[in-house]
């Protein structure tokens, strides 16, 4: 049976034309016609709640605290790839810090993200660069564990493959599967629009959710015929 190396270097990635688009879209409208699946958990948030993020994951797995192969991966990333690293969200020590992250703003990648720590954050906020991450510690990596890049991992408590497009900002990550991605805009269109015109409808005094009741009553909170 033959293995997969360890580094892919080939991967087939989410559509310039489908990231644009979806970097018009907040998270959580993503999030939602995904499904409410595909987000990661919230200790993965941005450096600064101003920074978003969008592009096709470049994934790297590593051992807790040692960031040899987030080196590796700074090397054959795109521009326009995301840094999607599975650091199993351990916050002992730092995997990146401003060095590693100013050479990924100079190659032109879209952002990182990090389910583990970094550091220097008041050097990041003026880095101009998206940066999202499970926490900090001021504590170095070491460099020697080996890991992979561009195989499927779990960061932030979702899978994330190679490719597969991922939209961060204020409210978090979500991931979209590459082959959804375009499918997913079209519905992300027509929630806007939904959500629009609901809040032009509060604003005329319209508060009322026409689905509670109905919701109530198949909970069981609601009798028929009763309302609120």
């Amino acid at each position: 049976m033959s293995q997969l190396p360890d580094i892919i270097r080939d991967i087939e990635r989410v559509g310039a034309d489908v990231v644009a688009k979806a970097s018009s879209f907040q998270a959580a409208i993503l999030a939602d016609v995904a499904g409410r699946r595909g987000t990661m958990h919230a200790r993965v948030a941005p450096v600064h709640q101003s920074m978003q993020v969008a592009g096709p994951a470049f994934t790297v797995e590593v051992r807790p605290g040692d960031n040899l192969m987030i080196h590796a991966a700074i090397a054959l990333a795109q521009p326009g790839d995301v840094l999607v690293i599975d650091g199993k969200g351990d916050q002992t020590a730092a995997l990146m810090g401003t060095l590693m992250l100013s050479a990924c703003k100079k190659l032109g990648l879209a952002g990182v993200i990090v389910d583990g720590s970094i550091r220097d954050k008041l050097e990041i906020l003026d880095l101009d660069f998206p940066v999202f991450s499970a926490g900090f510690n001021p504590a170095g990596p070491t460099k020697f564990v080996p890991g992979r890049i561009n195989h499927p991992i779990s960061a932030g408590g979702t899978t994330v493959n190679p490719g597969d497009l991922v939209v961060g900002d204020a409210d978090g990550v979500v991931v979209i599967e590459r082959a959804k991605a375009p499918a997913m805009l079209a519905l992300a269109d027509k929630k806007v629009a939904d959500e629009a015109a609901r809040i032009d409808a509060i604003a005329r005094g319209d508060t009322a959710s026409k689905w509670l009741p109905a919701a109530l009553r198949a909970a069981g909170v609601l009798k028929e015929g009763e309302s609120l």
